[in-house]
């Protein structure tokens, strides 16, 4: 069954993958979409503030704010895949109806959408967009949040809502350097189950006795890098060094498992050879060993008597379908 889904999901166009470029954060930015492993852009021709739901609602960054057109975060390149979409109430763009790819009369310097989404969390100066210092929107800037009483639920919270999973670590001095601009949350208090940072607790917008020396940070577990949060270079987390995989000792299971963990359904295609560009530090020195069934990587049996010598040109990645089982059926 994962067979065939995965060649309609690849071939046939069923689902893809969808990301918000040149934004600031994930949930804002130049909207791009992934068809035959390639990246392209949507024409603006009749976009609207149906089809930003419809994207806002895929990545999980909340609801539509704005829908732009004329390329308001600059032009994209490659092919412009959709055009005339015409969304609904659809769980994914590649759901929604749409004219031909190749027969549009678009531009990239006059038609490139974007839009922003009421998600308004992002991590900043870290080496990926699942770590760094936390920041929060408000009122239309970005502002750092003081690391009072911060630590794993508030994280927790944090690395969901980004969509990265799991929290490895929590940093309340300004491990990723101080931020600048407004300290908009201080003393702020979270369960750990809210679905943003913004449900926490806390004494209200910029109400603080802080300074930027204390700016918190989070790094979450595993990582996708140089694609988008469904697909890129697999890289893992050992102590605070994050590595990557060699091709020649990932297979379609430990795929299984990434894509799970990120939230990101099955696996599309595992691709060798640096496809997503060559990492730095470490190779993963141990091969994993995954079922399938686990619920992250970190969770998979690992064997140390590896057979290959691995360079950065080996370094592995991972298409993910960008939908999970549940929304299929």
């Amino acid at each position: 069954m994962a067979t065939c889904i995965n060649i309609c999901l690849f071939y046939l166009g069923c689902s893809g993958s969808v990301r918000l470029v040149d934004g600031g954060s994930r949930c804002a930015g130049r909207v791009e979409v992934l068809h035959r492993g390639q990246w392209g852009t949507v024409c603006g021709n009749g976009w609207d503030m149906r089809h930003a739901a419809v994207v806002c609602r895929e990545l999980r960054c909340g609801e539509a704010v704005d829908a732009l057109s004329d390329a308001h975060f600059g032009s994209g390149s490659g092919p412009i895949w959709m055009s005339k979409v015409d969304c609904g109430n659809e769980s994914q763009i590649h759901f929604c109806p749409t004219s031909s790819s190749l027969k549009h009369n678009c531009s990239h310097d006059i038609i490139d959408t974007g839009l922003v989404c009421a998600g308004s969390v992002r991590l900043v100066d870290g080496s990926s967009r699942c770590d760094g210092r936390v920041e929060v929107l408000h009122r239309g800037q970005w502002g750092t949040v003081c690391g009072n009483s911060w630590d794993m639920r508030h994280a927790a919270v944090v690395c969901g809502e980004m969509g990265c999973e799991e929290a490895l670590h929590a940093f309340n001095h300004a491990y990723f350097g101080p931020g600048s601009g407004p300290i908009w949350m201080n003393n702020v208090y979270c369960s750990g189950s809210e679905s943003t940072l913004k449900n926490c607790i806390s004494p209200g917008w910029g109400k603080h006795d802080c300074d930027h020396n204390k700016d918190a940070g989070v790094i979450c577990r595993v990582r996708l890098v140089g694609g988008s949060h469904c697909s890129g270079r697999v890289e893992v987390l050992h102590g605070d060094t994050w590595s990557t995989v060699c091709d020649a000792d990932f297979d379609q299971q430990d795929a299984e498992v990434v894509c799970r963990e990120l939230g990101c359904g099955l696996p599309v295609e595992v691709l060798g050879a640096a496809a997503f560009g060559k990492g730095e530090g470490q190779v993963w020195s141990e091969e994993f060993q995954c079922r399938g069934n686990e619920s992250q990587i970190h969770s998979c049996p690992t064997s140390s008597s590896l057979k290959h010598n691995c360079s950065h040109d080996n370094d592995v990645g991972v298409v993910c379908a960008g939908i999970s089982l549940e929304q299929l059926w």
